[in-house]
């Protein structure tokens, strides 16, 4: 069986295949093309099309087409059930439906970044998903603290960092972090990658971020600053809704409009109808 979608995949779009691969078709073959070219193709090669809008194999309100998949076949193990959400959240940048989102979505970032192509990171791709599938099947529960000295060690860490969130001046870092965020909000930027950029270690600017960015974590401040700069290209520019969304730092259209409509309650295309009323 043939499957094709769009090409330079992240998320949804390598998870789906493994996904394929190792529950549905193990023969399967799967091709990566431009995104306007994937049903005309599709008909070409009698492939089926899938992570793409208007076909069956999509996203439906809140669930990606991970999704949407395990519901079809009918895939009832519960180690897929957690992995779905994981995809789900790392797809949709809702990382607060599962802690191991963010890191997904780190990873499957840089594996782009080093690939050779579309199918190199497909192959690269397969191992980390059936890495994941076995830490859901056999070592969720486990964590890597076991020794109680690292539990106590964990704990004395915590009290000093809450003894020093006690402070009512804003640290110095937060006006330079805000700055990076706004000059960078339309490219692909990690809280990780920010650490570095501000000289301080990932895990405490993790914990702080809320404090000191409208108690929003970091996923929920960067939506907020682009959706804000969405508005104001809808409002003072012609520019097309693709390329709001590229200008806006979101993976595409689709993704961008989703986004849009859970923070607006409006689609783009209605919402800019109702700025030009004004």
């Amino acid at each position: 069986m043939k499957w094709i979608t769009r090409e330079q995949p992240r998320i949804d779009r390598i998870a789906c295949p493994w996904l394929i691969k190792r529950f549905i078709d193990p023969a399967a073959e799967f091709i990566y093309v431009p995104f306007k070219e994937v049903k005309e193709k599709a008909q070409q090669l009698h492939a089926i099309p899938f992570d793409i809008p208007d076909v069956e194999f999509t996203h439906y309100k809140d669930n990606c087409t991970f999704d949407y998949f395990v519901k079809k076949y009918k895939i009832e193990d519960p180690a897929i059930h957690i992995l779905a959400v994981i995809v789900r959240g790392a797809d949709t940048d809702r990382h607060d439906l599962a802690v191991q989102a963010a890191g997904l979505w780190a990873i499957s970032s840089g594996l782009a970044h080093i690939s050779k192509n579309d199918h190199d990171l497909l192959e690269k791709g397969m191992l980390i998903y059936d890495a994941l599938y076995h830490w859901a099947k056999f070592h969720q529960h486990e964590k890597h603290t076991q020794n109680p000295v690292d539990h106590i060690l964990i704990e004395v860490f915590e009290k000093y960092l809450k003894q020093k969130s006690t402070s009512k001046k804003k640290p110095a870092w937060v006006k330079g972090l805000k700055d990076i965020i706004q000059d960078q909000v339309d490219t692909t930027i990690t809280l990780k990658q920010l650490s570095k950029d501000v000289n301080i270690h990932p895990a405490y600017l993790s914990r702080e971020f809320a404090k000191h960015f409208d108690n929003l974590s970091f996923g929920e401040y960067l939506r907020k600053l682009r959706i804000e700069k969405a508005i104001e290209y809808l409002d003072t520019s012609s520019y097309s809704l693709t390329k709001v969304a590229y200008l806006t730092g979101f993976s595409d259209q689709s993704h961008f409009s989703r986004i849009f409509k859970k923070h607006t309650g409006k689609n783009p295309s209605i919402y800019r109808k109702k700025l030009q009323k004004k």
